[in-house]
């Protein structure tokens, strides 16, 4: 019955990110803690994207933006190592109640404003975005859509955003994977769970792709930003707990 959940969740959470440019793990994410517990939740979820994006990559190769990678990936690869070895040591509810306040508040500008950029994006931006990203992301799993505001407003476009944000997750996913391994977090088990989800993540990003093909960049940014209000306010309720203690 696991397997058959994991993989049904993989299947569906792939096909909207792929459509709405990002944020499988939020439907993973609750679907793996109730399957597996919460502290299955980075490894299984890590393992899972690494599949799903790899396949991306291949799909969007010829799309993907050389000039945010060569910025993004120093900080990311740091990040990563960082992140991950934080989420051996402490929790922090904090973390993604910061997060996901930044989501809300970029959707909410993108609405109000209705412009094709809300704020501006300097391609240096993503060397510290992209070790933020990739720090917190060791630490939490995965951070979703949190990253879309940047790519939106410096310009790319659905090919474009999807072939970049696969590349920068799978050097992610894999920094990360080796330094659950070192710091003894990563369980075989977690291996094979993550392992069903990834495959899952094949049909998942097929049936995705071929909607995505008919999809024009208006509807597609639309679809985004939606994406991106939503996930800051789901991430938000996950966390409403952390309210509690103020």
């Amino acid at each position: 019955m696991t397997f058959i959940i994991l993989t049904l969740a993989s299947i569906f959470a792939w096909f909207v990110s792929m459509v709405a440019g990002g944020g499988s793990s939020l439907v993973l994410i609750p679907v793996v803690s109730l399957c597996l517990g919460a502290t299955a939740i980075p490894p299984v979820i890590t393992i899972g994207g690494i599949f799903g994006n790899s396949e991306r990559i291949f799909a969007y190769r010829e799309n993907i933006n050389w000039q945010v990678i060569k910025w993004e990936l120093p900080g990311a690869i740091v990040g990563g190592c960082l992140g991950a070895f934080t989420f051996t040591q402490l929790k922090l509810e904090w973390v993604t109640v910061i997060v996901s306040f930044f989501l809300i508040i970029s959707g909410i500008s993108f609405l109000i404003k209705k412009e094709k950029k809300s704020f501006t994006v300097r391609v240096w931006y993503f060397l510290p975005a992209g070790f933020l990203y990739a720090f917190l992301s060791g630490i939490i799993g995965s951070m979703g859509s949190v990253l879309a505001p940047l790519y939106l407003n410096y310009g790319l476009k659905k090919e474009e955003l999807l072939g970049t944000q696969a590349l920068n997750r799978v050097v992610v996913h894999i920094i990360k994977i080796i330094a659950y391994g070192i710091f003894g977090v990563l369980h075989p088990d977690e291996i094979g769970y993550g392992i069903i989800i990834g495959l899952a993540s094949i049909p998942g990003n097929f049936l995705g792709h071929l909607v995505l093909q008919k999809m024009s960049d208006q509807l597609f940014r639309k679809l985004v930003i939606s994406f991106i209000l939503v996930s800051g306010i789901i991430m938000l309720w996950q966390e409403r707990y952390f309210f509690s203690f103020w």
